[in-house]
């Protein structure tokens, strides 16, 4: 099964932390030279010098905050300017929790932002270049609530879901240019975002944390929260050439805790 990332550039996004650090290790180790994308620059530094660089890799990194989507669409604008990227992990932290008929009509935009707006303004800028190189993969973490909406997560639930569905509208746009399009839905998965929604319900609910996080993994039918690397894993090999003709589809890794098919 071929793997190998040699000579592939990707761009990951949100890369500085849990999901998104993860999958910039596996791919760098895969043999891919990585972009890291996110807004903290002394954080982006530090990951940047702990990628594997054996295979003669070139790491970069691009400081972009994705609460501003013009600056975002800088950033990669003048990146292509000189370089393809042939794979794309788009990454970026959710919507605080609460319900649905509680949001502020602003939290929507906000979101809608943060995730689908960026997410389509890198498509766009490169797109040409995996056109052009003939391989592209375009992987968006999303979550497990596109096939089954979770409970105080409404904003989220709302975004994801449109995420999904331009995801599926651009597989069936660019499968033709050898260009798959999938998504990757983590299930609770021990990472920053995590710890705040378990904060969240343990304040709401008068429960210690513990309790909380202990009835959390309960509900999963390995009775146990996912690490960052199981993801990333999956974002892998959905990048590699072994994954060649796998488009359109949502993956959940989430240890069977999604009811659905």
């Amino acid at each position: 099964m071929n793997l190998d990332l040699t000579g592939k550039r990707a761009l990951v996004c949100g890369s500085t932390q849990g999901i998104g650090r993860a999958s910039a290790r596996e791919l760098a180790e895969l043999g891919a030279s990585v972009v890291l994308m996110a807004r903290s620059e002394d954080k982006l530094k530090q990951v940047v010098a702990t990628l594997d660089n054996s295979r003669g890799q070139q790491h970069e990194y691009l400081v972009a905050d994705f609460s501003h989507p013009h600056l975002v669409k800088e950033a990669i604008e003048n990146f292509v300017l000189k370089n393809s990227v042939h794979i794309l992990v788009n990454n970026t932290g959710g919507p605080d929790p609460g319900k649905v008929i509680d949001a502020d009509v602003e939290e929507f935009r906000i979101a809608f932002n943060n995730h689908l707006v960026c997410n389509h303004i890198l498509v766009r800028a490169l797109v040409r270049g995996m056109k052009e190189a003939g391989y592209g993969r375009i992987i968006n973490i999303i979550s497990t609530s596109v096939k089954q909406p979770l409970p105080n997560l409404g904003v989220s639930n709302t975004i994801r879901a449109a995420v999904a569905n331009w995801a599926k509208t651009l597989a069936n746009e660019l499968g033709q240019f050898n260009i798959t399009v999938n998504n990757v839905l983590p299930g609770a998965t021990e990472t920053g975002r995590l710890e705040a929604i378990l904060r969240n319900t343990s304040e709401k609910t008068g429960k210690a944390l513990d309790e909380v996080k202990y009835e959390m993994a309960a509900e999963v039918p390995m009775k146990r929260l996912a690490k960052p690397e199981e993801i990333a894993s999956a974002v892998a090999f959905l990048a590699s050439p072994a994954a060649s003709y796998i488009n359109g589809i949502n993956l959940p890794v989430d240890g069977g805790r999604t009811k659905s098919l």
